[in-house]
């Protein structure tokens, strides 16, 4: 095997372990929900929205940080972090214990995603690079599309600390050559992270959504909701200050003056908060409502992902083609459409093949959609020293809407009935209709240097 073929399937296996994390877990959630009965289902969400909290906040300064000390030491640290904290996570004798390693976990994988394209990249010639990052970007895909059948099946065999520790036999495996493969790479006149901006972002997220959460608890009017929303306006106030003014900020606000990525992200945005939500909806709903055992769970909810994997490559080849509002705007309405026929037509009583595996694959052919097309178009128009850049915004600012999807979710849930799922599903169909509406203000997109655009938007859909 040629050396350059070695390098993607090092780095493409990382690049696997960090996504799968995000499905694997959400099937693996009633399990773990069962081992902590005392423990609210608020509290519990702090494991999927500790995560998305700090890899959100994490991944753009983890970029910089990749090129200024070495992208393959990084790299291989960040192997470590994300393999000792899959240990920590699968051996937590508590939810808070949990929470915390869930916390460096994404720590290791934001480490990870930025460093091993940019290990990627110089291996191969300028003509051969979208091929590369497209097969390493379709490992998310592949991932996203194993986690639910996955992780039912580990759940089934040895419970959800072996989601976990499944990690270790993914890892392993590639941090053993990467130190011989990888080729270091460096540019020490990188200017260093805001780590304090970075640090602004994740508190302010978290109290925002620590709010929400709590807010049927603590009482909606009550001082700590109330000063957990004022702490999270005070704290993302400061965040967009110091983003203004810093060298190397998280977000470079500039870019938000170039019309195509603003919508671009505001569309993302809004419909990770409802794609973040239905997967654990249905997962709750399936184990809950249906009494499906863990590992029927995920083989029920599988058809979706991979119709996801299907409707990204499909719609990353129609955008290129037609633009991406052509995309973007029927993207949004299948989401729409597959969680209102949850809504309207998913019952009490078990109906998989008539009710709910319709609207799961239109869902899914939704997602494929909507990301390939915000996820090119984030990018298209920026100047091209800022793709790196402007696709880990769209990363980071898709999983602040996960982290608030999930926080409503749960509000919404509360004791779940089937009403409350309805209301639930109904919801996710008004994010797909606003992304829907997202798509058409995009406008018409001119793309500059199509070839890296491609590459960029392949990576920013992972």
């Amino acid at each position: 095997m040629e050396r350059r073929w070695q390098v993607l399937a090092v780095t493409a296996v990382a690049t696997f372990m960090s996504f799968l994390d995000v499905t694997i877990v959400n099937i693996a959630f009633p399990d773990i929900r069962a081992s902590f009965p005392s423990v609210s289902l608020g509290h519990l969400s702090w494991i999927m929205n500790a995560y998305g909290i700090v890899f959100a906040a994490a991944l753009v300064p983890a970029g910089r940080l990749a090129d200024r000390i070495g992208r393959r030491r990084f790299f291989v640290l960040g192997t470590l972090v994300f393999l000792g904290a899959s240990v920590l996570c699968g051996a937590a004798p508590t939810v808070d214990v949990l929470v915390a390693a869930r916390a460096v976990q994404a720590l290791g994988a934001a480490m990870l995603v930025p460093s091993s394209l940019g290990l990627l990249l110089p291996e191969f010639p300028l003509e051969r690079r979208a091929t590369a990052t497209a097969l390493w970007g379709a490992t998310g895909a592949v991932a996203a599309a194993a986690g639910p059948s996955l992780g039912g099946l580990l759940v089934d065999w040895q419970g959800w600390r072996s989601v976990f520790f499944v990690n270790l036999l993914i890892g392993l495996p590639a941090l053993v050559p990467a130190r011989r493969i990888l080729r270091e790479h460096r540019q020490q006149d990188t200017p260093f992270p805001d780590l304090a901006g970075a640090a602004l972002l994740a508190t302010g997220v978290g109290a925002l959504a620590l709010g929400i959460v709590q807010g049927p608890t603590w009482g909606w009017g009550s001082g700590r909701v109330l000063g957990s929303f004022v702490a999270s306006v005070v704290l993302l106030a400061a965040f967009v200050w110091r983003s203004a003014r810093h060298r190397a900020p998280v977000v470079e606000l500039p870019l938000f003056r170039v019309r195509s990525f603003s919508v671009a992200n505001l569309g993302a945005f809004v419909f990770s908060m409802g794609f973040y939500a239905l997967l654990l909806c249905n997962v709750l709903f399936l184990t809950g409502v249906w009494h499906y055992s863990i590992l029927r769970a995920g083989v029920a909810l599988t058809p979706g992902p991979l119709m996801a994997t299907l409707g990204a490559v499909a719609g990353g080849r129609l955008a290129d083609r037609f633009g991406q509002r052509v995309i973007a705007v029927p993207g949004g309405l299948l989401f729409a459409t597959g969680a209102l026929l949850f809504a309207l037509r998913v019952g009490v009583h078990p109906a998989f093949a008539a009710d709910f595996l319709p609207a799961n694959l239109l869902g899914g052919s939704g997602v494929g959609l909507t990301y390939a097309a915000f996820g090119s178009a984030a990018v298209a128009e920026l100047p091209r020293s800022r793709f790196a850049t402007g696709g880990a915004v769209n990363s980071c600012l898709r999983q602040v809407g996960a982290v608030l999807g999930i926080s409503v979710l749960i509000v919404v849930l509360g004791n779940p009935s089937l009403h409350d799922f309805h209301r639930a599903w109904a919801l996710m169909a008004l994010t797909g209709t606003i992304s829907a509406l997202a798509g058409l203000a995009l406008g018409r997109v001119r793309a500059r240097h199509a070839e890296d655009v491609v590459a960029a938007a392949v990576a920013v859909e992972a």
